[in-house]
């Protein structure tokens, strides 16, 4: 009595009961009789193991995910059930060599299912690195790849073999179904609010555990028949009172738990992807506007090489930027795990699309960002993550010359018929592609406001902002980099042949987007690359940016702002009046008693001469004051902007973006003391330059060697990586060590240079997005 259940000491290799009994009444079991009575523990083992799987798979794309936890709860089951005569110690190493050896086998079938590139030792570091994260940050639906695989499959294979020890060889059945019902519980917390109620699943997992429970109970002992009748009278007292007290504890149980439970049912599971940050992308490809201008200086420069079916012009889509805060464009996406086959777009109910299948070498491209038609569905041949909103790709690892991979891409063709007629979209779901910065200048406001008030639809709108921008702009390759405000104010209205009214695309998509969200025009500018046959290579010289309008019923419709080759463009004062400032007026008050007596006594003799050497003197110091004050304002203006600039990068903001801000007063020093650091230095090569800047200049024996920045840049690399593991004491650490750098290159520069050091408006302006 109280022992373990009979079938199951059966399968432990046991006899049930008194091992006598059978014996005397000349009972002889056969083994195979054995096995079936002790079977239905594993199989319940099994498929209570194979509904976690189909649990997690509803967030996972195909069958194969639950293929493979079945396979591993049919493999960790089997292998403890088969090992039960060993001995107990030796059944853990057995399982965990028989699960490293299927672990192999199902990530190489998921590799080979999602066509990765590279070695089979490659692929089970990379998952074996990878596997959590990109679990919890992957796109849904998951593609099961070596990654998003590794996981479940492990799991299932651990919680089989620790409930087939439990339930089959101690016989505690009931105490070995919390493996099963951990890996269930793990399941639905880690597909949470992203897919429909597991309602199926969970009744199917409580009715095989209860079907467990019920075939492996103890039948009645035939030797109960030989005890006294008051033995057995207590016996069924002692059943009876602890059948009662079982039922009393569900009921209080049920009437404690039962609110909470019904209470979960209808609310939001918690999601876990909240927890786990996505990959993440530097400033140049979270702003790859800003590549367009050295682009335009390299035109020879060697990007990629394309092939393209079916052949013809192309445009290939690296970004799509869709916030804009008057400073900078920026992508601002959430980029997601994305196997081979990515969400399908949603398209007008008018558009033509036609399928546009592409090969892209990458050669010289630096970056995260891949380069495609628009929209891509398919690729192979890199490991993605991917944007929705925004359709902009990123191979988290970086790309490097020679990487080659293909995509399947969906492009649309609205219909352009139904433009004139179209209406652009308004309200909260477009809110982010209307916001502009505070402070747009007037100027430019004006400019955007005559545009509006000339035309009403806003096709007409979208059609005058691009042939405003073409007729009377001119692009030019060496303009310098730039689309915040005061850029866009003096590409619009700057003095022609004074660096005014000419860019790169860069500053035409740019203020043609800023004037269409002025109107009321859902814009954003597009990043990427122009090849005029579809084939061969993609050089700096192809790289264009171009803006975007989003209408009713048709989707984002490209513009085109550029000027037409070998054309002469308008001066913008024959279209455009910018406000002048109004005439002054004379004074009104009414001349003091002083003056009226000296009116009416007429005009006083002065000596020959006086009156022009008087008036003189007074003009000549009032400019000489008009001028200190301008000069001594200038001084004090910039001094304070840069105290300014320097607490805002160093005191404000989270941890990383204060290492960046450090950072940045490194390199603004070594270009006050001229030595600049080449932009394709990494940290490490900026640290070392700027130990050889610090010391090449006025160095004696007696003076003490330049601050190190080396653990900056240990800091600012690990910002980079990982933004959220930098803390407080790091941030504070990076600004000691940059202001202790910059104040003693300053201190090694003769005192006039130090004096031009502190008044230099230079860092005010190299990087505007502090």
């Amino acid at each position: 009595m109280g022992g373990r259940p009979a079938v199951v000491s059966e399968l432990a290799g046991e006899p049930s009961g008194s091992t006598k009994a059978p014996a005397a009444a000349g009972i002889v079991r056969r083994p195979s009789t054995r096995i079936l009575r002790a079977a239905p523990v594993p199989v319940v083992l099994m498929i209570l193991i194979g509904l976690s799987g189909a649990a997690l798979a509803r967030i996972y794309a195909g069958p194969l995910l639950p293929q493979l936890v079945v396979g591993a709860a049919i493999g960790s089951v089997g292998v403890s059930a088969a090992a039960r005569r060993l001995p107990s110690w030796l059944v853990a190493p057995v399982s965990v060599v028989a699960m490293a050896f299927y672990t192999v086998v199902a990530l190489r079938v998921a590799a080979q299912r999602a066509e990765l590139p590279g070695g089979l030792a490659e692929i089970l570091g990379d998952a074996a690195r990878n596997g959590i994260p990109r679990l919890l940050t992957a796109m849904i639906p998951v593609e099961p790849t070596p990654d998003t695989v590794l996981v479940p499959v492990v799991g299932a294979w651990l919680a089989g073999l620790a409930a087939t020890e439990v339930a089959v060889r101690n016989g505690r059945v009931l105490l070995g179904y919390l493996p099963p019902a951990g890996l269930y519980a793990g399941a639905l917390y880690v597909v949470g609010p992203n897919a429909e109620s597991a309602i199926l699943p969970t009744l199917a997992f409580a009715a095989a555990a209860a079907a467990g429970l019920a075939v492996t109970g103890r039948p009645p002992s035939a030797a109960g028949g030989d005890l006294a009748a008051p033995v057995r009278a207590a016996m069924r007292v002692r059943v009876a009172a602890g059948t009662a007290a079982g039922l009393a504890a569900i009921v209080v149980l049920a009437a404690v738990v039962g609110p909470f439970v019904a209470g979960q049912v209808s609310a939001r599971p918690v999601d876990p992807r909240k927890y786990v940050q996505p990959p993440q992308v530097d400033s140049l490809d979270e702003n790859p506007l800003i590549r367009i201008s050295g682009w335009a200086l390299n035109p020879d420069q060697h990007l990629l090489d394309l092939s393209s079916e079916p052949g013809g012009p192309v445009r290939l889509r690296l970004a799509v930027l869709n916030d804009y805060d008057g400073i900078t464009w920026r992508v601002g996406a959430t980029y997601r795990t994305a196997g081979r086959v990515l969400p399908s777009p949603a398209v007008a109910r008018d558009s033509e699309v036609d399928t546009v299948r592409q090969q892209v070498t990458i050669s010289d491209l630096t970056g995260r960002l891949l380069p495609t038609v628009a929209t891509p569905t398919e690729i192979d041949g890199a490991r993605v993550a991917f944007d929705p909103g925004s359709g902009t790709l990123i191979r988290p690892e970086g790309l490097r010359s020679g990487l080659r991979y293909t995509v399947t891409s969906t492009r649309e063709r609205p219909d352009l018929g139904l433009l004139s007629a179209a209406n652009v979209p308004s309200g909260p779901a477009v809110a982010r592609v209307l916001r502009v910065g505070e402070g747009v200048p007037e100027q430019i406001q004006r400019l955007a406001d005559q545009i509006a008030d000339e035309n009403g639809a806003p096709y007409q709108r979208a059609v005058a902002i691009e042939e405003f921008l073409a007729s009377h702009y001119r692009v030019v390759a060496d303009a310098p980099s730039g689309h915040a405000f005061p850029n866009l104010g003096f590409f619009l209205f700057g003095p022609r042949g004074g660096g005014g009214q000419e860019g790169t695309s860069e500053q035409f998509a740019a203020a043609y987007a800023l004037l269409g969200r002025l109107m009321g025009l859902p814009t954003r500018v597009v990043v990427g690359f122009q090849s005029s046959t579809g084939s061969g290579p993609v050089r700096g010289a192809d790289a264009l940016a171009w803006p975007e309008v989003l209408f009713e019923g048709v989707g984002w419709v490209a513009f085109d702002p550029m000027p037409k080759p070998d054309t002469d463009p308008r001066p913008v004062e024959e279209d455009f009046k910018p406000p002048t400032e109004p005439p002054s007026e004379p004074p009104t008050e009414a001349p003091t008693a002083t003056a009226a007596a000296s009116a009416a006594a007429g005009p006083v003799a002065a000596p020959e001469g006086a009156g022009g050497r008087h008036t003189g003197a007074i003009v000549a110091g009032g400019l000489s004051t008009l001028l200190v004050l301008l000069i001594g304002g200038t001084a004090v203006a910039i001094l304070t902007m840069r105290r300014g600039l320097r607490r805002r990068r160093l005191e404000v903001g989270p941890p990383a973006e204060r290492v960046a801000g450090a950072w940045l007063e490194v390199s603004d020093a070594l270009r006050l003391a001229g030595r600049p650091a080449g932009s394709h230095l990494d940290a490490t090569e900026v640290a070392a330059h700027a130990h050889v800047a610090a010391e090449g200049r006025r160095a004696t024996a007696l003076r003490q060697a330049a601050p190190p920045i080396d653990e900056l840049a240990e800091l600012v690399n690990h910002a980079t990586f990982a933004p959220f593991a930098t803390d407080e004491a790091q941030a504070r650490r990076a600004g000691a060590q940059a202001v202790a750098y910059a104040t003693d290159l300053r201190a090694r520069r003769s005192w006039w240079r130090r004096v031009l050091w502190s008044l230099h408006p230079g860092p005010l302006r190299w990087h505007r997005r502090r």
